[in-house]
């Protein structure tokens, strides 16, 4: 997955392990990926390996918003996603 991916997956594993762990019934997280071409049809670079990371500590994807924006790096595309508990 690359360094930088696996270090992505592995803070948003912890934040999903302290949430589950303080009882929130609801995880809002905020995805970000430097993209240089946000026009193309393309898998975006990590994002599914955090999601994952998330599900694996017992969260379900459950709604989902994208936005995107352009800053002196470059194009960015943000995934706003809110996750529940699993039952």
């Amino acid at each position: 997955m690359g360094f930088i991916n696996d270090a992505k997956a592995n803070v948003a594993a912890d934040a999903a392990k302290k949430a589950r762990a303080t009882g929130q019934r609801i995880l809002v997280y905020k995805f970000i990926e430097a993209n240089t071409s946000s026009k193309s049809t393309a898998p975006m670079k990590g994002m599914a390996e955090q999601i994952e990371a998330i599900e694996a500590e017992g969260w379900t994807l459950y709604n989902m918003a994208a936005a995107e924006g352009k800053a002196m790096t470059g194009e960015r595309v943000a995934l706003v996603c809110l996750f529940r508990p699993t039952a």
